[in-house]
């Protein structure tokens, strides 16, 4: 039997995907830094287990026309899909702290034909848009490289409309925001988690405002 024929079996197949998101998995742990050096932006683009796009999209459940915002988008492996979604009406901010990752992802939205992104350089302790413009929000492995999570989550509160969702994304690695723990920065912010999917090693969830104590009773 020679390589090719190998590889071709399904179980070859899922042994190199299962290699693969090892490898991923190690590397992110050994060479993770906060935040995450561009000279090492390759390994932004390796899979993470569980931490899937359909996953993601399965959070977020986006509308076209919607606005919606990705903080810390690295080299734009969700927004590149995430952006498409929303159709020619909609639109998705991506803010990093990093120059360079933005002009990364820009290059890489250019060459794809992907017009609806729009880039701010900016910390996520103080995000430069006005109340309750977005319609959703999301970080996939970002939040546990920002100090003061929950800060984080105060901005993203505020900038979401109360009717909107914001969801997180988080894989072990050093920086990891464990459940429990965003559970607690969340309630900080006036947030409660609503949906939890993936194991503690690698999950997302999706937040949605507080409700005020009374509202909705007579």
């Amino acid at each position: 039997m020679n390589l090719r024929t190998a590889l071709g079996r399904p179980g070859a197949r899922w042994g190199l995907t299962a290699a693969a998101a090892g490898t991923a998995a190690l590397s992110w742990w050994m060479l993770d830094s906060a935040p995450y050096p561009y000279a090492q932006r390759w390994l932004l683009d390796l899979p993470l287990p569980l931490l899937s796009q359909e996953r993601l999209d399965s959070m977020l459940e986006l509308r076209r026309g919607e606005r919606v915002l990705e903080v810390g988008p690295g080299t734009g492996l969700q927004a590149l899909r995430t952006a498409p979604q929303l159709g020619p009406d909609g639109r998705l901010d991506v803010v990093d702290i990093q120059q360079e990752m933005l002009d990364h992802v820009m290059g890489r939205a250019a060459q794809l034909g992907v017009t609806n992104i729009a880039p701010t350089r900016a910390d996520a302790h103080h995000l430069p848009f006005e109340d309750s413009v977005f319609d959703a929000a999301y970080l996939v492995t970002a939040l546990g490289e920002i100090p003061e999570p929950d800060v984080t989550l105060t901005e993203l509160k505020r900038v979401v409309k109360p009717t909107g969702r914001i969801v997180v994304g988080e894989f072990f690695d050093r920086h990891q925001v464990r459940r429990t723990t965003l559970a607690r920065h969340a309630n900080a912010a006036g947030l409660h988690v609503t949906r939890l999917i993936g194991p503690p090693f690698s999950y997302y969830a999706r937040l949605t405002p507080c409700r005020p104590h009374g509202a909705g009773s007579r």
